[in-house]
């Protein structure tokens, strides 16, 4: 097993769930879930993420259609300007989400190590 040393590349893994419908839940939406968390704001979230507001108010939307219960609930403007924040069941999906990510992680560790090691410094991203 090769040591990671400061020349190698790090690769991380990128968990995405798909359910027998069809639909997914990956990085992408985890994020957004978790910015609307610290931002109480799908619009600011997607901004974060480099999202335009509409595709944020879009994956909300796939993932409020998903659950049996919303995960998010959004609030309109006004006098106190709106925002949005997680239900109950957004928390525990997006915790959830992140456990496995954990664990994916840790469970994986050599052979990411292994596969950073052999990876050129220089490679192209995607």
């Amino acid at each position: 097993m090769t040591a990671m040393s400061p020349a190698n590349v790090r690769p991380i893994p990128r968990l995405r769930v798909v359910f027998d419908t069809g639909a997914a839940l990956g990085p992408g939406k985890a994020d957004l879930l978790q910015g609307i968390v610290e931002t109480g704001s799908i619009a600011a979230a997607g901004r974060k993420l480099g999202m335009s507001y509409r595709r944020a108010w879009s994956l909300v939307d796939e993932l409020n259609h998903l659950f049996r219960e919303p995960l998010v609930l959004a609030e309109k403007g006004g006098s106190r300007g709106g925002g949005a924040r997680l239900t109950e069941t957004g928390e525990a999906v997006l915790a959830h989400y992140r456990n496995m990510e954990d664990i994916a992680g840790r469970s994986m560790r050599r052979d990411l190590d292994a596969l950073g090691a052999l990876a050129r410094k220089t490679g192209r991203k995607r």
